[in-house]
Order: structure tokens, then C-alpha cells, then sequence
């Protein structure tokens, strides 16, 4: 089921484009990635729109009322909390569905890109058994050029500076940089930090660029394409929609306010 649905379609999107180009593997990684993003567009409008509604909220009425009233007690705070997220139709997690539904699109990307950069006779009888018959003349493709810019796509992404004796992954700092700024451009403000829903967001703005940098470290540079690229239009995206809070990129500032 899992090869059917999302191995097998990747291979054969991912091979379509490398042929449709010219053959190179890198800009098809970015141009699939374009489609993707195309493609799960709806999502990122229901994020924006969960993150209105939290936003919202935070100037509601009534819930500034249970904020005073049940300050001293995190537990019912918190319980109050979540009734009235139920009675106004706010999914409080909804900013953080997108961010979720990428992981089985790395897993299956990796998968795809190792899998498609087949060597050995083995790797490529394998290979033709997950491209469609009729779709794409694979002998026509095969061996698949992996090269890209500097790096090697089929491999961790290194870069050698002459004097060192170590490659710096300079993708993946890249990635970690354009991950945390894309989360704390699309977290709604809050005016109660200590809540759950704020902690819990505080805590993907923290872990997921790390997360996402140790992948991009540690498994095919393809995927740190992928990350990058995607980053950067879903920053580009929340900014032409006017839904970045770039203040959440100045802390000083964001501090002095909460003041």
C-alpha cells in the first residue's frame, strides 16, 4: 500500500520531470517540490485560517475573563480553554497539520531518490518494476545523473573548503535557519504563554528545525533541496498573503510589547 501510493508515484512524478528538463535531478527534486506545495495548498490555507481564529481569539471577551478568573489555576485554565476552542470551531493544532503531513513525504522522497539513483543490476531491475508501463522509457534515463551543483544527491550534502579537514553541511544550517523562520512567521501571537496550546507551539518553533537539520545532516542531500525549497515558498507564500508576524523574528521588541 505504501509503495502504490506514495513510493511509486514519486519515482515516476520525480522521473518524468528529470526527463521532461533535460536530465538533471536537482531541479527536478525543486520543481517536484514546487508541486507539492501547489498541491497541499489547501492545508497551508486551513493553517492560516486556524491561526486567524487563535489570533482572535486572544482579543475575545470572554476568554479574557476566564484568563483572569482562572489565572492561579493552569489545570481549569486550560480545561475552559479547550471548551470554548470547541464551541467557536477552532482547532487550536491546526497550525501544526502541514508541518505533520510532510513527514510521510520525506520518508517517501528519501525513499523515491535513493531508490530512482539506481547502480547496482539489482537496484535497476527493481527500479523497473516501479515505473509505469508506458509512462516513461526508462533505458532511456538510466544511469540517472546525480550530480548537483557540489553535491552528490544520492549522499549527505558536504562542502570542502581547501585548508580544512572536514566538510561544513552548509544545507543543513540553511535548512535549520529556513525552518525556525518559517515557524515563527506563521505563530499566531499569544497573550497567555503559559497556556498549552502556546507551549506546545513553542516547542515545535524549537524542536522541529533541529529535527528537520539532523535529517537534512544525516540522510540524501536531495532531501535538504527539498527542505530548502519548500521553506522558502512557504515563506514567500505567508508573506505575500500579509499572514507573516515578523514580529515573532525580533524578540527584543516582541518582549518590550508583552511589557
Amino acid at each position: 500500500m505504501w509503495d502504490a501510493l506514495i513510493i511509486n508515484p514519486f519515482i515516476n512524478v520525480l522521473l518524468f520531470i528529470y526527463n521532461l528538463i533535460g536530465q538533471n535531478f536537482g531541479i527536478a527534486i525543486i520543481l517536484f517540490t514546487i508541486l507539492i506545495r501547489l498541491i497541499t495548498h489547501p492545508l497551508m490555507a486551513k493553517q492560516i485560517k486556524g491561526s486567524q481564529a487563535v489570533q482572535e481569539l486572544n482579543n475575545n471577551p470572554e476568554w479574557k475573563k476566564i484568563q483572569e478568573k482562572y489565572k492561579n489555576d493552569r489545570e481549569k485554565l486550560a480545561q475552559e480553554q479547550m471548551r470554548l476552542y470547541k464551541e467557536l470551531g477552532i482547532n487550536p493544532f491546526a497550525s501544526c497539520l502541514p508541518t505533520l503531513i510532510q513527514f510521510p513525504i520525506i520518508i517517501g522522497l528519501y525513499q523515491a531518490i535513493i531508490l530512482s539513483l539506481a547502480n547496482t543490476p539489482i537496484e535497476l531491475f527493481n527500479l523497473t518494476r516501479r515505473v509505469y508501463s508506458g509512462f516513461l522509457d526508462l533505458s532511456m534515463l538510466i544511469p540517472l545523473n546525480s550530480d548537483f551543483l557540489w553535491m552528490d544527491l544520492s549522499q549527505p550534502e558536504r562542502i570542502f573548503i581547501p585548508g580544512l579537514s572536514f566538510g561544513i553541511p552548509l544545507l543543513t544550517i540553511i535548512v535549520v535557519v529556513t525552518t525556525w523562520v518559517q515557524q515563527r512567521l506563521i505563530t499566531p501571537p499569544s497573550t497567555n504563554p503559559k497556556d498549552q496550546t502556546s507551549q506546545m507551539t513553542g516547542m515545535m518553533n524549537i524542536y522541529m528545525p533541529f529535527l528537520m537539520g539532523w535529517i537534512a545532516y544525516s540522510l540524501a542531500s536531495g532531501l535538504a533541496i527539498y527542505f530548502v525549497t519548500s521553506n522558502l515558498i512557504g515563506i514567500l507564500q505567508y508573506a505575500l498573503l500579509g499572514k507573516a508576524n515578523l514580529k515573532n523574528l525580533l524578540p527584543s521588541r516582541k518582549n518590550a510589547t508583552a511589557k
